[in-house]
């Protein structure tokens, strides 16, 4: 499932926005007050949808399409005149004032949009990654959740999958995979 982030400058449609879209189901990844925020939230999840209402005051939407739109679909809700100054038409936009519904519905949309983008992980490569956590879980006394986390930042800040670097360490270890 595609991870959600939320971002605003104003707290109070961030909160607005998590409420609505845990009301209809969805699970919020993290809630964002900045554009720095909001990249390293993009760093810590594999894959995203990202909710901006509104520009925030360190980053635009067409910045972050630029930056992101490999790995995140990106919903800007905002008035006519935010939307029109978006550029990229990556973008997806929804006017305001928009209903919960709508909005609700837009991110199901971006969601599902986002799962057919994503390619999907064999069943080799999940027992792949499953060893080296494991591995690296015994060796550095590590949780799972800090060991995918580690295979993950580095697959990302190499450019790789997860499963290929993964690889890499059962292969130095002398593992079979």
């Amino acid at each position: 499932m595609a991870r959600i982030l939320v971002a605003s400058n104003n707290q109070a449609v961030r909160e607005q926005l998590s409420r609505l879209l845990a009301s209809s189901g969805f699970q919020i990844f993290r809630l964002c007050a900045s554009g720095s925020e909001l990249r390293r939230a993009l760093n810590d999840c594999e894959d995203a949808v990202v909710i901006l209402a509104g520009n925030l005051s360190d980053l635009k939407a067409d910045e972050l399409q630029w930056d992101w739109g490999e790995r995140a679909q990106i919903l800007l809700i905002g008035k006519p005149d935010v939307l029109e100054a978006c550029e990229s038409e990556e973008v997806f936009r929804l006017a305001l004032p928009s209903s919960g519904q709508a909005i609700a519905g837009a991110v199901g949309m971006l969601s599902q949009l986002h799962r057919m983008r994503l390619p999907k992980r064999t069943a080799d490569d999940k027992s792949i990654v499953e060893q080296a956590k494991r591995l690296i879980m015994e060796k550095q006394k590590l949780s799972e959740a800090e060991a995918h986390r580690l295979l993950q930042q580095y697959a990302m800040n190499h450019g790789m999958k997860m499963a290929d670097y993964a690889s890499r360490i059962l292969r130095s270890e002398g593992k079979d995979e």
